[in-house]
Protein backbone atom coordinates (compact mmCIF):
# COMPACT_ATOMS: atom_id res chain seq x y z
CA UNK A 1 0.00 0.00 0.00
CA UNK A 2 1.10 3.38 -0.84
CA UNK A 3 0.62 6.26 1.62
CA UNK A 4 0.59 10.10 0.98
CA UNK A 5 0.66 12.09 4.64
CA UNK A 6 0.45 15.44 4.68
CA UNK A 7 -1.12 18.36 6.96
CA UNK A 8 -1.82 22.03 7.63
CA UNK A 9 0.76 22.85 10.68
CA UNK A 10 3.94 22.81 8.36
CA UNK A 11 6.59 20.40 7.31
CA UNK A 12 8.78 20.51 10.47
CA UNK A 13 5.37 20.10 12.94
CA UNK A 14 5.91 17.36 15.48
CA UNK A 15 2.46 15.93 14.37
CA UNK A 16 3.56 15.57 11.01
CA UNK A 17 6.07 12.71 12.83
CA UNK A 18 3.48 10.98 14.59
CA UNK A 19 1.64 10.61 11.31
CA UNK A 20 4.82 9.28 9.89
CA UNK A 21 4.96 6.86 12.39
CA UNK A 22 0.90 5.64 11.99
CA UNK A 23 1.19 5.69 8.47
CA UNK A 24 4.76 3.30 8.58
CA UNK A 25 2.38 0.52 11.11
CA UNK A 26 0.53 0.51 7.74
CA UNK A 27 3.54 0.35 4.99
CA UNK A 28 7.09 1.59 4.18
CA UNK A 29 5.88 3.17 0.94
CA UNK A 30 4.95 6.60 3.00
CA UNK A 31 5.68 10.01 0.99
CA UNK A 32 5.34 13.31 2.58
CA UNK A 33 4.22 16.14 0.81
CA UNK A 34 3.26 19.18 3.49
CA UNK A 35 3.14 22.72 3.65
CA UNK A 36 6.30 24.64 3.56
CA UNK A 37 4.80 26.48 6.47
CA UNK A 38 1.74 26.60 8.77
CA UNK A 39 -1.17 27.12 6.89
CA UNK A 40 -3.81 26.81 9.67
CA UNK A 41 -7.67 27.47 8.85
CA UNK A 42 -6.89 28.47 5.21
CA UNK A 43 -10.11 25.38 4.47
CA UNK A 44 -9.62 24.08 1.08
CA UNK A 45 -7.83 27.38 -0.81
CA UNK A 46 -6.00 26.81 -3.68
CA UNK A 47 -2.96 29.40 -4.53
CA UNK A 48 -4.07 30.98 -7.94
CA UNK A 49 -2.64 33.85 -7.99
CA UNK A 50 0.99 33.47 -7.04
CA UNK A 51 3.15 30.73 -7.87
CA UNK A 52 4.38 28.58 -5.35
CA UNK A 53 7.64 26.47 -4.91
CA UNK A 54 8.25 22.64 -4.53
CA UNK A 55 11.24 21.76 -2.61
CA UNK A 56 12.52 18.19 -1.85
CA UNK A 57 13.90 17.40 1.28
CA UNK A 58 14.79 13.84 1.01
CA UNK A 59 13.29 10.86 -1.04
CA UNK A 60 10.14 10.78 -1.05
CA UNK A 61 9.65 13.38 1.14
CA UNK A 62 8.81 17.53 -0.17
CA UNK A 63 7.65 20.79 1.27
CA UNK A 64 5.36 23.10 -0.99
CA UNK A 65 5.08 27.01 -0.42
CA UNK A 66 1.12 26.39 -0.67
CA UNK A 67 -1.78 25.33 0.93
CA UNK A 68 -2.97 21.26 2.16
CA UNK A 69 -4.60 21.05 -0.93
CA UNK A 70 -1.69 21.96 -3.17
CA UNK A 71 0.47 19.96 -1.78
CA UNK A 72 -2.32 16.77 -2.21
CA UNK A 73 -2.89 18.27 -5.75
CA UNK A 74 0.66 18.13 -6.23
CA UNK A 75 1.44 14.71 -4.87
CA UNK A 76 -0.89 13.59 -6.47
CA UNK A 77 -0.57 15.37 -10.42
CA UNK A 78 3.42 15.83 -9.74
CA UNK A 79 5.66 13.69 -7.37
CA UNK A 80 3.78 10.25 -7.81
CA UNK A 81 4.17 8.33 -10.71
CA UNK A 82 1.41 6.50 -9.20
CA UNK A 83 -1.68 7.64 -7.28
CA UNK A 84 -1.60 7.07 -3.58
CA UNK A 85 -4.02 4.27 -1.80
CA UNK A 86 -4.56 6.31 0.95
CA UNK A 87 -3.85 9.77 2.11
CA UNK A 88 -3.72 11.00 5.98
CA UNK A 89 -3.50 14.52 6.95
CA UNK A 90 -2.34 15.74 10.65
CA UNK A 91 -1.63 14.94 13.45
CA UNK A 92 -3.10 18.66 13.63
CA UNK A 93 -2.32 20.59 16.78
CA UNK A 94 -5.72 21.33 17.88
CA UNK A 95 -9.13 19.64 17.39
CA UNK A 96 -11.22 19.66 14.13
CA UNK A 97 -15.11 19.19 15.49
CA UNK A 98 -18.23 20.75 14.82
CA UNK A 99 -17.70 24.17 12.82
CA UNK A 100 -13.86 23.50 12.57
CA UNK A 101 -13.76 21.57 10.19
CA UNK A 102 -15.18 24.06 7.31
CA UNK A 103 -11.77 26.08 8.51
CA UNK A 104 -9.54 23.29 8.69
CA UNK A 105 -6.69 23.13 6.56
CA UNK A 106 -6.17 19.41 7.81
CA UNK A 107 -10.04 18.87 6.62
CA UNK A 108 -9.41 20.28 3.41
CA UNK A 109 -6.53 17.84 2.41
CA UNK A 110 -8.53 14.97 2.86
CA UNK A 111 -10.99 16.12 1.32
CA UNK A 112 -9.25 16.93 -1.78
CA UNK A 113 -7.79 13.48 -1.71
CA UNK A 114 -11.81 12.22 -1.31
CA UNK A 115 -12.40 14.33 -4.19
CA UNK A 116 -9.60 12.78 -6.45
CA UNK A 117 -10.97 9.49 -5.86
CA UNK A 118 -8.37 8.27 -2.48
CA UNK A 119 -9.65 7.31 0.54
CA UNK A 120 -8.56 9.75 3.00
CA UNK A 121 -8.84 9.67 6.89
CA UNK A 122 -8.21 13.63 9.14
CA UNK A 123 -6.30 13.22 12.62
CA UNK A 124 -6.25 15.69 15.01
CA UNK A 125 -5.24 16.10 18.84
CA UNK A 126 -7.40 18.59 21.30
CA UNK A 127 -4.95 21.11 22.69
CA UNK A 128 -7.83 23.55 24.20
CA UNK A 129 -6.74 23.19 27.96
CA UNK A 130 -3.58 24.64 29.98
CA UNK A 131 -1.79 20.91 29.84
CA UNK A 132 0.82 20.12 27.38
CA UNK A 133 -0.09 18.74 24.35
CA UNK A 134 0.05 14.83 24.55
CA UNK A 135 1.39 13.30 21.30
CA UNK A 136 1.99 10.40 22.37
CA UNK A 137 -2.06 9.59 22.96
CA UNK A 138 -2.13 9.69 18.93
CA UNK A 139 0.99 7.73 18.67
CA UNK A 140 -0.37 5.33 20.38
CA UNK A 141 -3.88 5.20 19.46
CA UNK A 142 -3.55 6.26 15.60
CA UNK A 143 -2.44 2.58 14.12
CA UNK A 144 -5.08 1.10 16.51
CA UNK A 145 -7.62 3.73 14.56
CA UNK A 146 -6.12 2.76 11.45
CA UNK A 147 -6.35 -0.72 11.66
CA UNK A 148 -9.95 -0.54 12.33
CA UNK A 149 -11.24 2.09 9.61
CA UNK A 150 -9.39 -0.08 7.05
CA UNK A 151 -11.02 -3.36 7.38
CA UNK A 152 -13.92 -1.67 5.72
CA UNK A 153 -13.85 0.35 2.58
CA UNK A 154 -14.24 4.01 3.19
CA UNK A 155 -17.43 4.93 0.90
CA UNK A 156 -17.12 6.84 -1.85
CA UNK A 157 -17.19 10.82 -1.49
CA UNK A 158 -16.64 10.46 2.15
CA UNK A 159 -13.59 11.49 4.18
CA UNK A 160 -13.22 10.23 7.98
CA UNK A 161 -12.34 12.73 10.45
CA UNK A 162 -10.74 11.90 13.70
CA UNK A 163 -10.52 13.59 17.06
CA UNK A 164 -8.07 12.32 19.58
CA UNK A 165 -9.01 13.92 23.53
CA UNK A 166 -6.01 15.59 24.90
CA UNK A 167 -5.33 12.80 27.84
CA UNK A 168 -2.86 10.63 28.59
CA UNK A 169 -3.41 7.33 26.49
CA UNK A 170 -4.26 5.46 29.42
CA UNK A 171 -7.10 8.08 30.23
CA UNK A 172 -8.61 7.13 26.87
CA UNK A 173 -11.86 6.20 27.18
CA UNK A 174 -12.55 4.27 23.98
CA UNK A 175 -13.39 5.33 20.44
CA UNK A 176 -17.01 6.61 19.78
CA UNK A 177 -18.71 7.31 16.34
CA UNK A 178 -20.00 10.65 15.93
CA UNK A 179 -22.18 13.45 14.26
CA UNK A 180 -20.52 16.69 13.51
CA UNK A 181 -21.62 18.83 16.74
CA UNK A 182 -22.43 22.63 17.13
CA UNK A 183 -20.74 25.04 19.61
CA UNK A 184 -22.97 27.42 20.94
CA UNK A 185 -20.26 30.33 20.79
CA UNK A 186 -18.28 32.27 18.23
CA UNK A 187 -14.71 33.30 17.23
CA UNK A 188 -13.96 36.69 18.22
CA UNK A 189 -12.02 39.42 16.76
CA UNK A 190 -9.94 40.96 19.13
CA UNK A 191 -8.85 45.01 18.80
CA UNK A 192 -5.29 46.27 20.17
CA UNK A 193 -2.68 48.62 19.59
CA UNK A 194 0.73 48.14 18.14
CA UNK A 195 3.76 50.41 19.78
CA UNK A 196 2.70 53.76 17.67
CA UNK A 197 -1.00 53.23 18.29
CA UNK A 198 -2.32 51.87 15.31
CA UNK A 199 -4.93 49.32 15.69
CA UNK A 200 -4.69 45.67 14.69
CA UNK A 201 -7.15 42.99 14.88
CA UNK A 202 -6.53 39.39 16.12
CA UNK A 203 -9.30 36.20 15.33
CA UNK A 204 -9.41 33.67 18.08
CA UNK A 205 -11.56 31.63 19.82
CA UNK A 206 -14.18 33.16 22.43
CA UNK A 207 -14.01 33.78 25.91
CA UNK A 208 -15.75 30.87 26.56
CA UNK A 209 -13.44 28.71 24.17
CA UNK A 210 -14.04 24.65 24.64
CA UNK A 211 -14.92 24.61 28.43
CA UNK A 212 -18.71 24.59 27.24
CA UNK A 213 -18.34 21.55 25.28
CA UNK A 214 -19.71 19.77 28.77
CA UNK A 215 -23.12 20.75 27.48
CA UNK A 216 -22.56 19.12 23.96
CA UNK A 217 -24.87 17.38 21.90
CA UNK A 218 -25.24 13.64 22.61
CA UNK A 219 -23.50 11.44 20.28
CA UNK A 220 -21.45 14.22 18.89
CA UNK A 221 -17.87 15.18 18.74
CA UNK A 222 -17.37 17.41 20.85
CA UNK A 223 -19.54 15.15 23.64
CA UNK A 224 -16.94 12.27 22.59
CA UNK A 225 -14.13 14.49 23.15
CA UNK A 226 -15.06 16.61 26.30
CA UNK A 227 -15.60 12.52 28.04
CA UNK A 228 -12.53 11.35 26.96
CA UNK A 229 -13.42 9.38 23.97
CA UNK A 230 -11.83 9.55 20.43
CA UNK A 231 -14.33 10.53 18.32
CA UNK A 232 -14.40 8.87 14.47
CA UNK A 233 -17.09 11.37 11.99
CA UNK A 234 -17.50 10.51 8.32
CA UNK A 235 -17.97 13.54 6.27
CA UNK A 236 -19.13 13.70 3.14
CA UNK A 237 -18.27 15.70 -0.03
CA UNK A 238 -22.04 16.22 -1.17
CA UNK A 239 -22.88 18.97 1.23
CA UNK A 240 -26.52 18.78 -0.09
CA UNK A 241 -29.33 19.46 2.49
CA UNK A 242 -32.27 16.59 0.67
CA UNK A 243 -34.53 17.76 3.06
CA UNK A 244 -34.82 21.06 1.56
CA UNK A 245 -33.72 20.11 -1.57
CA UNK A 246 -37.17 18.02 -2.05
CA UNK A 247 -39.38 21.40 -0.60
CA UNK A 248 -37.73 23.45 -3.25
CA UNK A 249 -38.44 21.26 -5.85
CA UNK A 250 -41.93 21.39 -4.67
CA UNK A 251 -42.09 25.10 -4.29
CA UNK A 252 -40.54 25.32 -8.11
CA UNK A 253 -42.02 22.95 -9.52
Amino acid sequence: MRVLITNDDGITAPGLKILEHIARSLTDDVWIVAPEHDQSAVSHSLTLRTPFRITEISSKKYSVSGTPTDCVLSAVQLLMEDKPDLVLSGVNNGANIAEDVTYSGTVAAALEATILGIPAIAFSLTNQTLQPIKWATAEHWGPIVLSKLLKNTIPKDVLINVNFPNVVHKSVEGIKVTSQGRRNFFDSICKREDPRGVPYYWIGPGAQGYDNMKFAESGTDMEAIVNRYISITPLSVDITNQKTLELLKEQFA
